[in-house]
């Protein structure tokens, strides 16, 4: 029997109900058992088990079918899964639910295939009605290489397109935004307008007037002013995260981290919101922003009042701070210059949001906070180890994503500090095919382009993240090209399980709740279509969810 036909037993009854062909259990009780399954349990001392039993949402027993049929209480639930592979709830340590799925921020959407930016013009003035929330227009999708390469300064297609209202489009990676003429006035950006810390406004060379795109923190800027906390805006980022949530449980996913909470738009408020509403089916740990432009002394009360370590499915007890930009920007920081520079940008090694010296002092000043640190270049790398390593204590759980470009000599840094090594590769520009697309810009630095075997070989702890929405959610497809990317893959599919499981609880501090299936943690689990240990690495990425439970509940089901 499959896993399409499962089959419940009620035990009460004496009876034996078989479901239609093609469905799944709607709910599973307060007390079930889940056997004849193969439960790969992340426990080092029994990796592999047929059958677990859970009582109130936590996980009472773990061993084999016929021990659980012989422990299981006369009233629980017995689903049948025919063989069928179970994950402990994965998770996704750095991603963006509430940005991505918001209706505030989706108004347009533009296509990042689009090489002629004239052409957004029609579907702009057809979208921007469409505006919520705001008195501005707000989208997202272009590349930043489509407006480069435009014929007449970007603010003039803008401007034309959307001539009568602050507009600001967020590009496809979301280190830059292209804004029309209301929109700079409304920001108060002018040709004398310095760059703000870990930004760039760029200017016409030759009059030295705002051309319409704000690179890093520019960008970040103006999208706070457009996304102002109103009961509006808070209902409908509610609705937009419980959205993501749904798709975040469709991948199998029952834990993540929020890489961007926006605390000043209100983001945190509405993860509390959603969570006392009752509809939030993941743990979430938000990383609430630390804004470059804002002064220190403010914004570090501000932050420390804002710590939480205790909420049931929503914790704040971890900072995001950026070390640098993006590489195709070229505001990555890197030690040695780059080869060639994106127009505007000056800073031949690339810029800081957080330089090392005020990293380090924000790590010495909260210590009640783990911090999740962005850093893609070698050196921006380099600095945020020096931070953790000054700021003296290795007891936390900080992790420095991306690690685009790492100097070998930091490679074995990541475990002497206790810092995780966080790293997307679920997009195709992260495999090794794709590694000569940035040799114009940094030459033979671009291998390896995410160390990923380097690093776990340096015995760094490893975690595997989308970055969602720059990055599909999919962790199949991140698992899959963990594995496929030599000579940078991790060397086993257990490896790859590790950092969507284990590895990540750590990272989230919850390794005592989640990560593995053991008896005293809690009734997260994925059921899978097929076995990822028995079939060729490269089909990984077909695997499909069919069940995700969450807390002993049923939150998703094929």
């Amino acid at each position: 029997m499959r896993l399409a036909s499962i089959a419940i037993v009620l035990t009460s009854a004496g009876l034996l109900s078989q479901c239609d062909s093609g469905a799944l259990p709607e709910s599973l009780g307060v007390e079930f058992a889940l056997v004849d399954g193969r439960f790969y349990t992340m426990d080092s001392s029994a990796p592999w088990a047929e059958a677990v039993l859970v009582s109130d949402g936590r996980i009472t027993f773990v061993g084999t079918t016929e021990e659980v049929m012989d422990r299981r209480a006369p009233e629980a639930s017995v689903v049948e899964l025919d063989g069928r592979l179970v994950l402990p709830g994965l998770h996704d340590v750095h991603t963006h639910p509430l940005e991505a799925r918001s209706p505030i921020a989706g108004t347009c959407l533009l296509d990042g295939q689009e090489t002629d930016p004239e052409r957004f013009v029609r579907e702009l003035r057809a979208c921007a009605p469409d505006q919520r929330a705001s008195s501005w227009v707000l989208g997202f999708g272009h590349s930043i290489f489509t407006l480069l390469d435009a014929q007449r300064p970007p603010v003039e297609i803008l401007d034309e397109a959307i001539p009568d209202r602050p507009a600001a489009i967020m590009e496809e990676t979301s280190h830059s935004v292209w804004v029309n003429s209301a929109g700079l006035t409304a920001a108060g950006i002018t040709a004398s307008t310095p760059n703000p810390p870990g930004g760039v406004i760029v200017k016409d060379p030759a009059t030295g007037a705002p051309t319409g795109i704000l690179f890093d923190s520019a960008g970040d800027k103006v999208f706070d002013l457009a996304w102002l906390p109103s009961p509006e805006t808070a209902e409908l980022n509610v609705s937009g995260l419980l959205e993501a949530v749904s798709e975040l449980n469709a991948n199998g996913i029952t834990s993540v981290a929020e890489g961007r909470t926006y605390w000043r738009r209100d983001f945190h408020k509405a993860w509390l919101e959603a969570e006392r509403q009752g509809g939030l089916t993941v743990r979430a740990v938000l990383n609430l922003w630390a804004y470059p432009g804002d002064t220190d002394t403010e914004q570090l009360a501000a932050l420390a009042a804002l710590h939480s370590s205790r909420g049931d499915r929503v914790r704040m007890d971890q900072i995001k701070v950026y070390s640098d930009g993006i590489l195709i920007n070229t505001t990555a920081a890197l030690h040695a210059p780059y080869q060639s520079l994106l127009p505007g940008i000056d800073a031949l090694t690339g810029l800081n949001y957080f330089t090392e010296d005020r990293l380090t002092a924000y790590l010495q000043a909260l210590p009640q906070f783990d911090f999740h640190i962005h850093a893609i270049g070698d050196r921006g790398v380099h600095e945020a180890l020096n931070a953790v390593e000054r700021a003296g204590r290795l007891d936390h759980r900080h992790r420095i994503t991306h690690l685009e470009i790492v100097d070998p000599a930091d490679y074995a840094r990541f475990a002497e500090l206790n810092v995780t090594a966080d790293m997307q590769v679920a997009g195709a520009f992260t495999q090794p095919s794709a590694w000569q697309d940035n040799e114009p810009l940094v030459g033979e630095r671009a291998h390896p382009f995410v160390p990923l075997r380097s690093l776990h070989e340096a015995g760094a702890r490893i975690t595997l993240s989308s970055d969602w929405d720059v990055s599909t959610l999919n962790p199949f497809v991140g698992m899959q090209n963990a594995l496929t990317r030599d000579p940078q893959a991790l060397p086993s599919v257990h490896d790859a399980v590790m950092a969507y499981t284990l590895n990540a609880a750590y990272a989230l501090g919850q390794e005592d709740l989640t990560g593995s299936v053991e008896v005293g943690k809690a009734a997260d689990f994925v059921v899978v279509d097929r076995n990822i240990f028995e079939i060729p690495i490269d089909q990984i990425s077909r695997t499909r969810v069919d069940l995700t439970v969450f807390d002993g509940t049923v939150v998703y089901r094929r």
